[in-house]
């Protein structure tokens, strides 16, 4: 911009005749006389300081100089303006990388995640939106590049900042350039991971449908659902059968089951319900050298029962809350009944029934001492006392009634630590035992 000012007073001076001939030199050369910054070109003055005349031509190129002046500071004031506007961008375009990058950080961990059915959304999204906010930002320096190309006036640019400008949106693209390539490097490894993911999915699920064709083939022994048995054949606290189905609040019961054993001395705890704050609501047991016990809330009631000789007995036990009246049935023939056992108290819903074992808390913390030893088979339980005639007719095998609270099904009775499922027609098997 200097130099294009010098030569401008160059021409002017030429002009105007404010120049000095060179004496004593061959021909004539110009010398140009250097004017102090604020001096006044509108009234030039000779060397007695008077004031000279212009003529048309001077006063054509006085207004031409004036205007490219202005022209310059225009120029400036929008190449400053403009690289304002080219920071701005940078700017924006490292907080997008930075932001992206963070994204991308997130969606890696949360691709590392091995849970089934929960599949990681398709990265092509990210890579789509980072895409068209690089070409947005493209587009903006292209436009940028369009109006740099022309100044105020509608006049060229000066070729030394249009070179800087391009090769300035040379390195830019060359950035974007190399993005996009990592973006699509990363979304490869995203696919990838998201095919690993899938494939251990898949996997999973594999396994689980081959269990449960294994499962189907055991069970398939059994000629119907309800002709198994549960075989409990040690004294510890981790062989026990768990009862799937959940019990309603309920002011009577009758459970009835075949039982066989020959445990001694006392042949264990058949069965125990256990609620949150009371792990006795419901125990029928045989400890040590006591009879056979019924517990309700924990309250304790003898019965007359016998069934330690090893043969299949068939045992119903029924209770009320009104008068906490019971009875106890052994093969079809009610050897005993009471009272005042837990009168008025509600059986409380949403326990545990466990096979096998007492609970000191609701479905754990067994006592190997008091663990069952021994088959069971047809637990059955009602909400209601059942009349002594159906009782009878189930003991002598002349008719099955499932419980309509808890009836006894292969897939309402799952087994641990060792307890095992068997095929059994338990009226058959008894007759021969007999």
């Amino acid at each position: 911009m200097t130099a294009l000012f010098v030569a401008l007073l160059f021409i002017f001076a030429s002009g105007s005749g404010k120049v000095a001939r060179a004496s004593g030199a061959k021909g004539s050369r110009f010398v140009c006389t250097a004017v102090p910054a604020g001096t006044d070109l509108n009234c030039p003055v000779d060397t007695n300081n008077r004031v000279q005349s212009t003529s048309p031509l001077e006063e054509e190129l006085r207004n031409t100089i004036i205007q490219l002046r202005e022209t310059i500071l225009q120029q400036k004031e929008t190449i400053v303006s403009q690289q304002g506007t080219i920071k701005e961008l940078n700017s924006k375009l490292t907080r997008c990388e930075a932001d992206a990058k963070s994204r991308s950080n997130a969606r890696r961990k949360d691709y590392s995640k091995n849970t089934m059915g929960d599949l990681p959304r398709d990265p092509a999204e990210t890579v789509e939106q980072l895409g068209k906010t690089m070409q947005s930002l493209k587009d903006r320096l292209g436009n940028l590049e369009q109006q740099l190309r022309t100044n105020a006036s509608g006049g060229p640019f000066p070729n030394e900042l249009k070179d800087l400008l391009k090769h300035r949106l040379s390195d830019l693209e060359g950035q974007l350039l190399t993005r996009v390539a990592e973006l699509e490097e990363e979304k490869s490894q995203l696919y990838n991971e998201t095919a690993t993911h899938r494939q251990r999915t898949e996997n999973t699920l594999k396994s689980l449908l081959e269990r449960i064709t294994e499962l189907e083939k055991s069970n398939s022994a059994f000629k119907s659902p309800e002709d198994f048995k549960v075989s409990l054949p040690l004294r510890t606290n981790y062989l026990y059968g768990r009862i799937k189905k959940n019990l309603p609040e309920m002011y009577a019961f009758t459970v009835c089951m075949w039982l066989k054993s020959s445990s001694s001395p006392g042949i264990g705890t058949p069965f125990s319900y256990g609620v949150p704050g009371q792990a006795n609501e419901i125990v029928l047991i045989e400890w040590g050298n006591n009879p056979i016990e019924l517990l309700v809330n924990d309250k304790v009631a003898q019965l007359p029962l016998s069934v330690s000789d090893g043969r299949w007995h068939h045992i119903c036990i029924t209770w009320t809350t009104r008068d906490g009246s019971w009875e106890a049935y052994q093969d079809g023939e009610r050897l005993g009944t009471g009272e005042n056992l837990a009168p008025w108290h509600p059986i409380k819903p949403g326990g545990v029934i466990i096979l096998g074992q007492e609970q000191d808390i609701v479905g754990g913390r067994f006592d190997a001492t008091q663990a069952f030893v021994g088959e069971l088979s047809h637990f059955n339980m009602w909400d209601r006392v059942l009349r002594p005639i159906d009782i009878s007719a189930m003991a002598n095998c002349s008719t099955y009634m499932p419980g309509n609270v808890v009836p006894w099904v292969d897939a309402n009775v799952e087994v641990f630590g060792g307890a095992t499922k068997e095929a059994l027609e338990i009226c058959e098997d008894r007759l021969f035992d007999s």
